[in-house]
């Protein structure tokens, strides 16, 4: 969705992956190139991540559950220009093709590709997981709906059992920017 003023909101949706408590290089990247940036968490990704400064990072309250009734409403990520989920899971990947919605996240990701707007995945996934059928027909199916997954040959890959925090600073934030960046 786009907006009168010159602002570019960004939405990103951090799952609770290796990457997680570095996401703060996204933000960075994001803000460097003039978006503005609302955080969303997975319950395991707000376990990993640094909220408070984050938060202030952001200048934006990090979301990770549904607003309780009768609460002010929060800025709504509806109105975000473009969305990133990095890092994704195996587990938000496969609930995300097959339509479960039983998180904020997941319902934020999932509104967002029905509106149609950009929508960015970056895995971090080990390969036995990727091997997986259920994963690559999950990356297939989001991948027909748009949806820019940052996987595969000549992009980012899955790392072998164990060793993912050897993956982790070389892990292509600016990939899942550049992916959800109007030319």
């Amino acid at each position: 969705m786009s907006h009168p003023s010159n602002t570019k909101n960004l939405c990103v949706v951090v799952c609770g992956a290796g990457p997680a408590p570095h996401v703060a290089t996204l933000v960075s990247l994001a803000q460097a190139d003039g978006w503005t940036v609302r955080l969303i968490a997975t319950p395991a990704g707000l376990e990993m991540i640094d909220t408070a400064a984050l938060e202030q990072q952001s200048g934006a309250p990090i979301r990770a559950h549904f607003q309780q009734a009768g609460t002010p409403r929060l800025r709504s990520s509806a109105t975000a220009d473009a969305l990133i989920v990095a890092p994704a899971t195996y587990n938000t990947i496969n609930k995300l093709a097959l339509g479960v919605n039983d998180t904020y996240a997941l319902n934020v990701i999932a509104e967002s590709i029905g509106y149609g707007t950009p929508v960015s995945i970056l895995p971090f996934v080990n390969s036995a997981l990727a091997a997986r059928r259920p994963f690559e027909r999950a990356v297939a199916a989001l991948r027909d709906e748009g949806v820019q997954i940052i996987y595969g040959p000549g992009q980012w890959v899955a790392h072998p059992r164990g060793t993912g925090g050897q993956h982790l600073a070389t892990f292509p934030w600016r990939a899942a920017l550049a992916a959800v960046t109007p030319q």
